[in-house]
């Protein structure tokens, strides 16, 4: 699976199971991380966690497994690594925080719709 598709498909999944504030940024032209971020937010700690348990799931049906997780035990913020897309998960107070979208602005933000659950 390409890196573009990897990250709709996340992006989907994390809708489906009622992520909000669903962000794909391109980050390939600015930053040699990866193709592209994934921004999500959980309602809270638990919220946080299934989306993540739910993601990791539902790509390794696909045959896809992250290459590194880091944040489990965190309250706030899950990071999944799939090499060329990265999935960070946060609280609202954590995304606030952190500003990933505002760090990344150089990078193109797609636009994302998603079918109605």
């Amino acid at each position: 699976m390409d890196s573009l598709t990897l990250a709709k498909t996340a992006a989907g999944i994390l809708d489906a199971k009622k992520a909000d504030q669903i962000n794909v940024i391109r980050i390939s032209d600015v930053s040699s991380l990866g193709d592209y971020f994934v921004l999500a937010n959980g309602t809270g700690s638990t919220h946080v966690h299934a989306l993540a348990d739910e993601l990791e799931f539902k790509l390794k049906e696909l045959g896809i497994a992250p290459d590194r997780v880091e944040g489990y035990r965190s309250d706030s913020w899950v990071v999944l690594d799939y090499e060329t897309v990265v999935v960070h998960i946060f609280t609202s107070e954590a995304r606030s925080f952190y500003d990933l979208d505002r760090l990344w602005l150089d990078g193109e933000k797609l636009n994302m719709t998603f079918e109605p659950n």
